[in-house]
């Protein structure tokens, strides 16, 4: 029985992956007893579409490296070679768009994305190469020390021997997805498999209801005895199966009868049970129902809220994935503390067109951006220095709060007190006299705030 059952273990049992509390689950057969692996579950709309969403959101960002100024903020570092390998060309076979999309890509389907870093002799990174991650196994050494493992195929690399290429940590640049003990990313897929079995059993039984039959299955009853029952069958598939033969009128012979026993889709809530999954495959990788298609609970009022939380909640965990052990990776360790990688999310976070022009105009007139700061926003030539473009403007009936005491403290300003106190003892006369322009009196005193600003 022990022999028996280390050879039929079971696929869904996790497995130790590394020396430590490492484990990785399998794909394979689900509860609906639909295999579901990573090529099976991209052929379901609902996952192609998360992904897809997913991979081509961060591969689109724009990814710049940065240096810290001496007298302080950022700047592009677009004189450091790992700039144009991160922004334009991580290989020589694929653009930065290409690179990053297919790394995604096997992070939301493995739960991890591995690509080979390629050093000249300083140690200075020339190119990557994207790895499969489903040929890659993370292990460690008699030491403890994590190394990589990757089976290769002849197809990858003809020139080479063997069929496997053990690779130093500082050799490969891994970005791991979700797991137990942060060095080996679980796969989302492997891990809701059961739910996205689930949709490709009603996208199948919803395939075959319309290819097999115009009508569900029934029973031929026949009052006597039919001698070949085979060939009745299959007249009638022929005759009125198939969604081609809909709406057909059958003419029965000889007394028979036709009873239908299948139920409709409706009465099995085929098509609840089919969006229902559509959620359930979105909630697994955190997009919003209607960035897959799915309007129902969307509006006009809430749309732009929820692609703006797409961003902050969804995005934002994968971009500071990718950051940070690009970081780790990539950069030496004396360039640490001077570099670092960002990815630009400003163009999603962009309101519409007045909602801009509000913000632009409220930052312009309090003096923290400029017209130059604005057009670069809005992907506009800039306007020369000496035009004006750089300028930093304020309203000029404003003054720091420091300086609003410190004209009473002069002596023009105790002067005006005291004319104000003169003022609102003669204020009663005035007004009985008539000497003002109002009737009721009350111009003497507007007349006097009047004043005050003006000495202000």
């Amino acid at each position: 029985m022990g022999f028996l059952s280390g050879l039929f273990r079971s696929r869904d049992a996790p497995k130790n992956r590394t020396t430590g509390s490492a484990y990785s689950f399998y794909f394979g057969g689900t509860t609906s007893g639909k295999a579901v692996t990573e090529r099976s579950a991209m052929q379901m709309t609902a996952v192609y579409s998360c992904v897809r969403i997913l991979a081509e959101a961060v591969a689109g960002l724009p990814l710049h490296l940065y240096r810290y100024k001496d007298s302080g903020g950022k700047e592009k570092a677009i004189d450091h070679p790992l700039y144009l390998l991160l922004h334009d060309e991580p290989n020589p076979e694929m653009s930065s768009f290409v690179f990053r999309e297919t790394l995604m890509t096997h992070l939301l389907l493995w739960g991890n994305a591995y690509a080979q870093i390629i050093r000249n002799g300083k140690g200075e990174v020339v190119a990557l190469y994207p790895l499969m991650p489903n040929k890659m196994t993370v292990d460690r050494d008699v030491n403890g020390q994590l190394y990589y493992q990757y089976n290769r195929s002849n197809e990858e690399a003809p020139t080479m021997k063997g069929t496997t290429v053990n690779l130093h940590p500082s050799d490969v640049l891994h970005i791991p997805g979700l797991g137990f003990d942060g060095l080996v990313g679980y796969s989302p897929i492997a891990m809701a498999k059961n739910a996205i079995g689930m949709a490709i059993a009603c996208e199948e039984y919803g395939a075959k209801f319309f290819a097999n039959g115009a009508a569900p299955g029934g029973v031929l009853e026949h009052p006597g005895t039919i001698k070949d029952p085979q060939r009745v069958r299959e007249s009638w598939q022929s005759t009125f199966g198939g969604s081609g033969n809909a709406n057909k009128i059958a003419v029965l012979e000889e007394g028979m009868k036709y009873t239908p026993i299948g139920i409709s889709p409706e009465q099995a809530q085929f098509l609840e049970t089919r969006k229902f999954q559509i959620n359930e495959i979105a909630r697994i990788f955190r997009v919003p129902p209607h960035m897959v298609g799915d309007l129902e609970k969307s509006s006009f009022s809430n749309i732009e809220q929820q692609s703006l939380e797409f961003v902050k909640y969804t995005l934002e965990p994968w971009l500071m994935r990718w950051e940070q052990s690009i970081q780790r990776s990539l950069l030496l360790d004396g360039e640490k503390p001077v570099y670092f990688v960002k990815f630009n999310v400003d163009g999603l976070l962009r309101g519409d067109y007045a909602s801009r022009m509000q913000g632009y105009a409220t930052a312009r007139q309090n003096g923290w951006m400029s017209a130059n700061d604005i057009r670069e926003l809005e992907n506009l030539d800039r306007i020369p220095a000496e035009d004006g473009g750089d300028l930093y403007l304020i309203n000029g009936n404003m003054l720091p709060l420091g300086n609003a005491g410190a004209f009473a403290n002069t002596s023009a300003g105790k002067e005006e007190n005291a004319n104000e106190e003169i003022l609102e003892l003669e204020e009663p006369e005035s007004s009985e006299s008539g000497n003002t322009a109002g009737d009721d009196g009350t111009d003497t005193v507007s007349q006097r705030h009047h004043r005050r600003g003006k000495l202000v």
